[in-house]
């Protein structure tokens, strides 16, 4: 009985796998960035779109708003065109206006950590009464029926009719910091009512408001002058 002859099987070099997996690689690379830069403008222009809408939201007599920008040194001024986030260290905000071009209210974004993720709002800010009147989201992930009661709750949009926001008398933040308190123990304008069973998400609303009002209300105060009629 003769012997069976075994031939071993053909292999690829080494070299050529790595040369095909380079090039495959490089392909990848190239289509994702592509794909990036393609849909990049789509995604900025539905962000620009949800913040102008929650602008609009918390400050409802507003017929044209004008991006600004606080400045770390104190002063203001247009924000660059395009939109995007502002500069470090700078506070971006938006000044609405009523037909007749005068300043009817001031709108900015705030943000912190919420249960899921980041919730980010818009608040309208007036002047007159140095307070907040209206909140509206941007985005966020809460847990639906819980932590999305932030947009339905009667009794928790009720802190936003007017939530004190004063700044003290040198200007150099809020005379009482902005907190959310237990379900049913708020005392003062400044404090939230929280949602109960959604605790988590209420409190991310406050300190995200707290930390935008620090921020921004010392730099824009001395210039609201500047800001009464549109330019």
């Amino acid at each position: 009985m003769s012997a069976e002859t075994l031939t071993a099987p053909n292999t690829t070099p080494t070299g050529v796998l790595l040369r095909v997996l380079g090039i495959v690689s490089a392909i990848c690379g190239l289509i994702i960035v592509g794909s990036y830069e393609v849909t990049l403008p789509a995604v900025n222009a539905n962000r620009r779109l949800a913040l102008e809408r929650a602008v609009f939201k918390v400050v409802p007599t507003a017929k044209s708003i004008v991006e600004y920008y606080a400045l770390p040194a104190g002063g203001i001024e247009p924000a660059k065109s395009g939109g995007g986030d502002a500069p470090a260290g700078v506070a971006k905000f938006y000044a609405a206006y009523d037909d007749a071009g005068k300043l009817t209210g001031i709108a900015a974004e705030a943000g912190a950590k919420g249960y899921a993720d980041t919730v980010r709002i818009m608040f309208g800010y007036e002047s007159e009464c140095q307070c907040i009147k209206g909140i509206g989201v941007v985005s966020m992930k809460e847990t639906p029926g819980i932590g999305d009661k932030i947009l339905t709750d009667k009794e928790f949009l009720a802190n936003f009719k007017s939530l004190d926001v004063k700044l003290k008398e040198d200007l150099q933040g809020l005379a009482n910091e902005v907190k959310t308190v237990k379900h049913g123990t708020k005392t003062n304008p400044w404090q939230i009512d929280a949602i109960a069973g959604a605790t988590v998400t209420s409190r991310a609303v406050g300190k995200g408001i707290n930390d935008a009002a620090q921020f921004l209300l010392p730099k824009l105060a001395p210039n609201l002058e500047k800001l009464k009629v549109k330019s």
